[in-house]
């Protein structure tokens, strides 16, 4: 019987790397860098090596190992193809059959890195106790995967849980990274909480402590908002509503035990939590009003724990 199994978390700058048991149990990480030269046609090679070189360190057979799983930044389909990752150079190929081709018959599994990040907080992190969640990551940009009954919902091309290009507003003029314009993204992201306090800023006189920032970040807005800034407490509340309108639509279509908030963002902690469910209660339809919003647990070690768990 295998023991041991392998996750990968493939970026634009470094892999992360996590050797587990088939319990769960990370026994050892480690990043390696990610070769985009050439169209990134040496990332799966260089992969398979350092997972074989840790095989040798650890003295492991490869008839121990029960799979490799790895997470992917960018649209992936359930037969492994992935449309495009723009930040490894990759254009529409099928991952796991190329990485398979590097793995001497050791089985791989694929997946995008927000889906499998997802897993990785249902099974070892903040929603283990539910078998259906939706994590949403708050980040640079907004995304986020969805988990029924223990399983990644991927859909037709790889784009379900691309939660932050839901389509919250429709007055916004401004176009979002994606073309549309509205997205949860705009408004819920780090960038996004930002930009609603220049917005407020410049639209009021009011008095605030954000004014004597040289650089408004969201770190900034939630920090001032916890120390009682009025200003700072309206941004956070509109960012909150925003996500919290997302969160409704979500919770009508798959119904999920649990919402797990993630990204640089939660490090506001219990504060946005509390604020979240407030606006969240307001809109919530009456059968979804139970569903638990909680802080991810996992950290940036989610996504090794996700793809580990993906070939289980």
């Amino acid at each position: 019987m295998a023991k041991y199994g392998f996750g990968l978390d493939l970026g634009g700058t470094t892999c992360k790397c996590g050797l587990f048991t088939t319990e769960g149990e990370l026994l050892d990480k480690w990043e390696v860098k990610t070769d985009t030269s050439n169209g990134g046609a040496n990332i799966l090679k260089n992969l398979a090596k350092t997972v074989f070189d840790k095989m040798a360190e650890k003295n492991i057979d490869k008839e121990d190992v029960w799979g490799v799983g790895i997470g992917i930044p960018g649209p992936i389909d359930a037969s492994g193809v992935v449309n495009r990752c723009v930040n490894l150079g990759w254009g529409k190929f099928n991952v796991e059959e190329e990485f398979a081709s590097h793995m001497d018959g050791i089985k791989v599994k694929a997946g995008n890195d927000a889906n499998v990040a997802a897993l990785g907080e249902a099974w070892m992190g903040a929603a283990k106790e539910y078998s259906s969640s939706v994590m949403i990551t708050l980040g640079t940009g907004v995304g986020g995967g969805v988990i029924i009954d223990d399983k990644i919902v991927s859909g037709s091309t790889g784009s379900a849980g691309e939660i932050g290009h839901m389509r919250v507003d429709y007055e916004e003029e401004n176009a979002c990274g994606c073309g549309n314009h509205g997205c949860l993204e705009q408004y819920c992201s780090a960038t996004g909480i930002a930009r609603l306090a220049r917005i407020k800023l410049a639209q009021t006189s009011d008095a605030s402590s954000l004014r004597d920032y040289d650089e408004i970040d969201a770190k900034a807005v939630l920090d001032e908002a916890k120390k009682g800034d009025k200003l700072a407490i309206e941004v956070a509340t509109k960012a909150c509503a925003y996500l919290a309108q997302g969160m409704q639509v979500l919770s009508v279509v798959a119904n999920p035990e649990a919402f797990v908030i993630g990204g640089g963002v939660s490090k506001a902690g219990q504060y946005l939590i509390d604020l979240i469910q407030q606006e969240y209660d307001k809109i919530a339809f009456h059968g979804c009003l139970d569903t638990k919003i909680v802080l991810a647990s996992l950290g940036n070690d989610a996504g090794i724990y996700g793809a580990m768990k993906q070939i289980m």
